[in-house]
């Protein structure tokens, strides 16, 4: 049985369910694209970085993604 100090168990869930979210990320419903995505750049922050982080994160959604390499192609 794997076991996690609480203060890893955070770190290992997010990074796990990140990573899922990312691998099925062009299967999801647009309403639920936007609204992970949201999350992901806010954060419960709001500053200028989120805006550079926003950019960021558009681009390797869009790079990865064969749905949303259609989109751009057309």
């Amino acid at each position: 049985m794997v076991s996690f100090s609480p203060d890893d168990r955070e770190q290992v869930f997010t990074q796990a369910l990140g990573a899922a979210v990312v691998h099925v990320w062009g299967e999801l419903p647009q309403d639920i694209q936007e609204k992970l995505f949201e999350h992901a750049v806010t954060g419960g922050r709001q500053s200028e970085r989120d805006e550079n982080f926003r950019e960021i994160l558009a681009k390797y959604l869009h790079d990865h993604h064969e749905r949303t390499q259609a989109a751009q192609a057309r």
